[in-house]
């Protein structure tokens, strides 16, 4: 799994009842052929993504289907959640 783009944007809490800040990201996947979520339409990764002080996790994902926005239902592995967390922390401005 490769992030090829992305659009991230900032989420608004207008009543002040969550803590730390929410990011909303959606993300471009390159998925191998091979793969079992593997799309000829292109697979996307829909992430929010919360940010506490010094703290940086994903409360909420789903794999997609570019086009139709049909929902996957398949995991992240560890190791992908890793990228997929430290890929957010590098681009939450952006």
């Amino acid at each position: 799994m490769n992030i090829t783009g992305y659009t991230v944007e900032k989420l608004e809490d207008p009543f002040g009842l969550l803590s730390g800040e929410r990011y909303e990201f959606f993300l471009d996947l390159d998925i191998d052929e091979e793969d079992e979520l593997y799309s000829e339409k292109g697979v996307g990764l829909r992430v929010l993504f919360v940010v506490n002080q010094n703290e940086f996790k994903i409360a909420n994902y789903h794999f997609f289907e570019k086009g139709n926005d049909e929902v996957f239902d398949f995991v992240l592995e560890d190791d992908e959640e890793e990228i997929v967390i430290k890929f957010c922390k590098e681009h939450l401005e952006d």
